[in-house]
Formats: structure tokens, sequence, C-alpha cells
């Protein structure tokens, strides 16, 4: 029934409400093909399955790294007009966002694949740019980045909570309620997060961590898979009490 979603696993008593199916999105980084093909084969589903609330959330880092950062956010940004969809911030969008406010963190955001979203709006960074080419470069990303973008970067929710599910980019601080959980944790939190074995009071959906497969665990799932690099983006499905890869 399922198609490409094969994969079944009952987590606990786990469940999502009556007539919802959600279709979660580990982190893209640049990838625009491996979305498009994701999308795709979601539109499919939905079509041969149809159900009253289908809704997507994608788990954040859409920039960086991979060649097409630009294109991964207008397509993200198109697909409101055909879906519920709900696109959570990631670190790496943060990093974005600062260096358009303080073109000194370029230094930083380079190292984690801010050149490649730069020339994918068509802008030219050296490898080694002074501080004057931080300005410049800053100032022309802020030129080329159409205004829809910017508005989409600027609205990012940190997390969306449906059932008995918790969706975030990095994850959440043990012993701390979701409503009072800090942005910092929820965009980078990690050996604190991962090594927890307690109850969170939900299962928490993250990315953030990349592994080899998507790991599932009692209290949390980590759908990152590494797309950049591996070519592989993880969808997972959620309906009822049953995930679906």
């Amino acid at each position: 029934m399922w198609g490409s979603f094969s994969k079944k696993t009952a987590i606990k008593d786990a469940k999502v409400p009556p007539g919802t199916r959600i279709y979660a999105i580990g982190d893209v980084h640049g990838r625009v093909d491996l979305l498009q093909q994701t999308i795709s084969e979601i539109d499919q589903h939905r079509n041969a399955y149809p159900i009253a609330n289908p809704i997507e959330i994608l788990l954040g880092d859409y920039v960086d790294r991979g060649p097409r950062s630009d294109a991964v956010i207008e397509l993200l940004t198109s697909r409101h007009g055909h879906a519920q969809i709900v696109c959570l911030m990631g670190n790496h969008e943060s990093y974005l966002l600062d260096f358009l406010k303080d073109p000194t963190s370029l230094s930083d955001w380079q190292r984690y694949g801010g050149l490649d979203t730069l020339m994918s709006y068509g802008l030219a960074p050296s490898l080694n740019p002074t501080p004057e080419d931080q300005r410049q470069l800053a100032a022309s990303l802020a030129e080329r980045l159409p205004a829809h973008h910017h508005d989409f970067l600027m609205t990012l929710p940190l997390s969306f909570d449906c059932g008995d599910y918790f969706f975030v980019h990095a994850g959440v601080r043990p012993g701390v309620a979701f409503s009072n959980q800090n942005a910092q944790d929820l965009l980078l939190i990690r050996e604190e997060f991962l090594l927890h074995q307690g109850d969170f009071g939900k299962i928490v959906v993250h990315g953030h961590t990349p592994v080899s497969e998507p790991e599932i665990h009692d209290n949390r799932i980590n759908l990152d898979t590494g797309a950049f690099a591996t070519g592989r983006l993880t969808c997972a499905v959620f309906e009822v009490d049953v995930l679906f890869f």
C-alpha cells in the first residue's frame, strides 16, 4: 500500500490525530534534486491514498554545503500554494541571517558551507575574504536575496507540535518543558539530548546530527541522513501509530 515508504515500525503508543498524516523530511542542505524527488513521491502518495489533513514538515537546514541553496528555498516557498507545509528553522538558516546583520560572522559561517550558499546566489566569494570582502558580500547577498526568500527565512518557526510528536531541528534540553526551551538548544544541542534515555514528554523528531540510517529510539527519531554527502534524503510518514520510511 505504501509504495516507497516501505519500512514499518510501531512507535510505542505515539499517535497523530485521526485524519492527519505527517510527512517529515530531514536536512536538505542545498540538494534541490533530492527535495524535488521527495516532493514528487509525497504527491503521488497523497493522490493514491488521500487523507483529510496531510502535513509536510521540514526539519531545517535548507542551505549550505550542497550546490543549490537558492533553489531549495525557492521550491519551499512555492510549495505553500500546493500543500500544508511547515518549514522549521535550522542552525544554517540562522547563520545566513546572522551574516546579513554581521558580515564578520562569515569567518564562522564559511566553515559550515556558507560559501556554497553565497555561490548559489551568484556571488563569487574568495576562500579567505578580507573584512571589506565580507561587507561587500553581505551587501551583495542582501541585494540578490529575493524578498520572498528573506521573508521565508525570517518567519521560520523553531518547532511544531502534533499529537504525541514534537518536531524540531536539533533536539531539546532534557528536563525543560517544551514551552521553555531556548532557541540555541532547539537549533544546536547534541550530546545532552542525544545521550538522554529518559522520556521527553513526547517523541522528539529531529535532524541536525547526520546518521547513516534513520534512528528510532523510544524517545526520539533522527531523520538526518546527510543528504548533501550521501545522496539520501529521508522522509518519514506518521499516521495513527505507525512510521514509514
